[in-house]
């Protein structure tokens, strides 16, 4: 299955069913008056947060989703049968946006496992004719049609809701990373952009706590502005409490060590400056390409720069120990406290 993060659709909740003309006719009981049903509900549409999708591939094959009418009223005071709701599954962390000819609104905004949202509401059913019956009116011949449904289009974006999110250069490890502290697999190859889609990983605790962690593929120069899909992995950041900043090794030798770190952290300032004051780990990746004596000399250069930057290889395992530590002991320090999302793209701040 495709990772697909947007998705526009349409919906539409059912007609209320119109209420009945009847009249009740029985022997030896003349003139019995006005008996008619009322319709019942038309079925509303909700979104429901489901933990078992991760995207929104599904509503990309499905672009229209229509709940059913209610029944009409039946003689005999019998009700019209109201319409089963239609229940729409969405992935957690998913955006609706209500479109509409001078733009779009953000309507709902779905985080959490079973979290309802009703986007159209099904029409009220009529009243049947035997709500009409009064002194100077005993037999009306007329009865209330029901409530039209609502009709709404909608866009649909998913962000990924992970704690950590592991950003870089293409090529610097990330996917390499990621796979070695939790149980995830993404493809991984020796050239960049091997990684196409954001991956979600588990790491997992002592005692059964957790932390999700989402791998985002690599971000290249003018990512801000939709090179190299910029724009559609940097919204998956969005939500993280902590950037891991991964820079490959080898990328750290030249004139300027932190270079590879800076030109990525101005594409995060140019896309939302709230993403850069972000708190970020920094990592320097594929220790295991150098010689001891280049490493020691690297070492010593980065950190006189940029104290507690970490030096691992994700692919041999050095380092990874104190790397786990660390995102645990930042973690731990600020699950009270909830992310701060940036401006979403046509609202104001």
């Amino acid at each position: 299955m495709r990772f697909v993060d947007e998705a526009v659709i349409t919906v539409r909740s059912g007609k209320g069913g119109r209420g009945c003309v009847a009249f009740r006719r029985e022997k030896f009981i003349p003139m019995g008056g006005p008996n008619g049903g009322d319709g019942g509900k038309g079925g509303d549409v909700i979104f429901r947060v489901s933990p078992s999708l991760l995207t929104l591939y599904d509503l990309r094959l499905k672009r229209r989703y229509e709940a059913k009418n209610g029944q009409m009223g039946l003689g005999s005071q019998c009700n019209g049968k109201n319409a089963d709701d239609l229940v729409v599954e969405v992935p957690q962390g998913t955006l609706i946006y209500e479109l509409a000819d001078e733009g779009e609104a953000l309507a709902a905004d779905l985080t959490d496992i079973g979290q309802e949202w009703i986007a159209v509401h099904g029409g009220r059913g009529g009243k049947g004719n035997m709500h009409f019956k009064s002194a100077t009116m005993r037999a009306p011949r007329f009865a209330q049609p029901g409530e039209p449904g609502e009709e709404k289009r909608l866009r649909m974006e998913l962000r990924l809701l992970a704690e950590v999110g592991i950003i870089g250069l293409p090529n610097a490890g990330k996917s390499t990373l990621i796979s070695a502290i939790s149980a995830a697999r993404p493809k991984i190859a020796a050239y960049p952009f091997t990684t196409l889609t954001p991956t979600l990983g588990v790491i997992q605790g002592e005692f059964g706590e957790r932390i999700v962690a989402a791998d985002i593929p690599g971000l290249i120069e003018g990512a801000h502005t939709g090179q190299g899909l910029g724009t559609d992995f940097l919204k998956h950041v969005s939500r993280t409490r902590l950037l891991v900043h991964v820079l490959d090794a080898q990328e750290a030798l030249g004139d300027d060590p932190l270079a590879g770190f800076a030109l990525v952290d101005e594409e995060l300032e140019r896309y939302d400056p709230g993403l850069a004051q972000r708190p970020q780990m920094r990592v320097v990746n594929k220790v295991d390409t150098l010689d001891p004596e280049t490493l020691a000399s690297l070492k010593q250069k980065v950190l006189a720069r940029a104290p507690g930057t970490l030096f691992l290889s994700a692919k041999r395992g050095d380092g990874l120990d104190d790397f786990v530590s660390a995102l645990w002991r930042f973690v731990d320090s600020t699950r009270q406290e909830e992310p701060q999302d940036p401006p979403l793209k046509g609202e104001q701040p």
